[in-house]
């Protein structure tokens, strides 16, 4: 027997936080300056980098990355259910404009990205449904685009895929790379022959 449809069923609760999002029109990432609170994001690429090719020419239909932002102390368990008043949705996004505008092979004004400032309680889940809908490739086969400076002492660390294709964060050029550039480059292609 079909089970009746629940409008306040998790997944349909979510798949209306990722429509809001998708609603939202594309904005160029170099652009971004003046969001408050937290939430989720997909940022989206249209430039000439031909391993990409496949998603550049939807312009703005398939994901390179989606993420979140989440309030502080969203990390230790203390989920708010009221909406964050800081930046940590501007302060994400600002954070990789600066990672591709470091990338040597990168153009930051080929990117662009939607966002939407949602409450905390939602964000975990709507990221979780983006990247098992979209399987963007940053999120999936060049992991480590997300990631932040180690810190000292762990320099021993391995360098993240995304930077191995990607070279040009300062902190990611004193780890230690465990695959090739050309082998990156036949994982992004499988990738985008499996889809």
């Amino acid at each position: 027997m079909k089970q009746a449809y629940d409008p306040l069923d998790y997944e349909n609760l979510t798949r209306s936080v990722v429509n809001a999002l998708l609603e939202s029109g594309p904005r160029p990432l170099s652009e971004i300056n003046a969001i408050e609170g937290a939430g989720v994001y997909a940022v989206y690429y249209t430039g000439n980098f031909a391993p990409y090719a496949k998603i550049a020419e939807t312009f703005c239909e398939i994901p390179i990355y989606v993420g979140k932002a989440i309030p502080k102390g969203g990390r230790k368990g203390r989920e708010e259910v009221l909406p964050s008043t800081g930046n940590e949705l501007l302060n994400r996004l600002q954070q990789h404009a600066r990672s591709i505008d470091q990338a040597e092979n990168l153009d930051l004004e080929a990117f662009y990205c939607r966002y939407l400032v949602v409450l905390p309680v939602w964000i975990n889940l709507a990221e979780q449904f983006l990247v098992n809908h979209f399987k963007p490739v940053w999120n999936l086969a060049l992991e480590g685009f997300g990631n932040h400076d180690p810190g000292k002492g762990r320099t021993g660390m391995r360098k993240p895929k995304w930077d191995i294709l990607h070279p040009g964060r300062p902190w990611a050029m004193k780890l230690r790379e465990e695959e090739s550039k050309d082998d990156l480059l036949k994982k992004v292609e499988i990738f985008f022959n499996q889809k």
